[in-house]
């Protein structure tokens, strides 16, 4: 029976009796005239000898009443499971609010994010160890390889990603060649616009640029999709039924972004040459020429040294994504929070890998 709400013939105190079930429901309904019968009162009179059930939000709304009065007297107050109902209320509202974490001073701030940054990198030469020992099991159990996730992702970021290399290569070259040759063309130097726009690609910007595209489209799509994974307790079930999710998971991923990311390097090289030619076409250069300074500029070492950097930054963009999926949280804001992590925390890996590559190859002499 829903409750309801009546005055009671009382001439000390403003009268309230509630009578049947105080549930949620009729708690929504009772709340507006019974703060309506609390203007003013100062003494308050709460006869409960009708009331049938009591749950939380009842609780909640005789708890106030007893608040807003200076002096409330209880009749008929309920025993057994609603007296219980009400006495944890009670305590509910009666504990102290959670005090506020101590705001650090700036040193103390610097030490903590330093403390985090150092803990994150820690955890990511953790999975890489993860994954290098999950991939030696793989080697010597080849069946435990699941070769269909593997063309399945060579597919999402191999070919669908063909059409967007080419187009930012031809761009790319256009962009150097035209850029290339304002100052050239103050020392008549022009014809040697190949020779810059050629090393550039092969050694520096087709695997940067082929590897921004990866980080873009298909790490973030591996951190969205173990991330799914993670909120969805799929993860935790492979577990329990003793299926390593590196293994699983992670395996397939890296080695789709390895073997993937020279493809599309080798794609942007070619777009941006064929970019830079039709520049140097415009301005008056025949193609022989421009193969001419190709051949004489650039060697094979230059294209298989950027070939290895790309499968590098492969690498690193799978295990920054399947980490980043792998850690996210269970909160609403987790899967986005993974897919911003894993493409900044790409980006930010291949800028840093190519500058170690790039100090190396000075050292070696290539």
């Amino acid at each position: 029976m829903p409750a309801t709400l009546a005055a009671t013939a009382d001439g000390s105190a403003a009268p309230l009796a509630f009578a049947g079930s105080l549930d949620a429901a009729a708690t929504a309904r009772l709340w507006p005239e019974a703060m309506r019968r609390m203007q003013g009162v100062r003494a308050l009179t709460l006869d409960l000898a009708g009331l049938t059930g009591l749950d939380t939000a009842g609780a909640v709304l005789l708890l106030r009443l007893e608040r807003m009065a200076g002096e409330t007297a209880w009749r008929g107050l309920p025993t057994g499971p609603l007296q219980a109902v009400l006495d944890r209320t009670r305590q509910a509202l009666a504990a102290p609010a959670p005090a506020e974490a101590p705001r650090l001073p700036p040193l103390a701030l610097l030490g903590q994010t330093t403390v985090r940054r150092g803990q994150d990198m820690l955890g990511q030469v953790a999975f890489l160890g993860e994954a290098v020992v999950a991939g030696m099991g793989t080697l010597r159990r080849p069946w435990r390889l699941r070769l269909g996730e593997v063309l399945r992702h060579l597919d999402e970021a191999g070919l669908r990603a063909f059409g967007l290399t080419l187009l930012l290569g031809v761009l790319i070259g256009v962009i150097l060649a035209f850029q290339s040759s304002i100052p050239m063309r103050r020392f008549g130097a022009e014809i040697f616009i190949p020779n810059l726009v050629g090393i550039s690609l092969l050694r520096e910007l087709g695997p940067l640029m082929a590897a921004v595209i990866l980080a873009g489209r298909t790490g973030s799509a591996f951190a969205a999709e173990l991330g799914t994974m993670v909120v969805n307790e799929e993860i935790d079930a492979l577990r329990i039924m003793g299926i390593d999710p590196v293994a699983w998971l992670v395996l397939p991923r890296l080695l789709a972004a390895i073997l993937v990311m020279p493809v599309l390097a080798l794609l942007m090289d070619l777009a941006g040459l064929v970019g830079m030619a039709g520049v140097m076409a415009s301005l008056g250069f025949p193609p022989v020429s421009v193969v001419n300074q190709l051949r004489r500029a650039i060697g094979l070492h230059d294209l298989l040294g950027g070939l290895f950097k790309a499968a590098v930054f492969g690498l690193s963009i799978g295990l920054v994504g399947c980490r980043a999926g792998l850690s996210a949280g269970r909160g609403p804001r987790a899967v986005g929070d993974a897919a911003t992590m894993a493409v900044v925390g790409g980006i930010v890996s291949i800028v840093m890998l190519d500058g170690v590559f790039s100090i190396l190859f000075f050292r070696l002499g290539w």
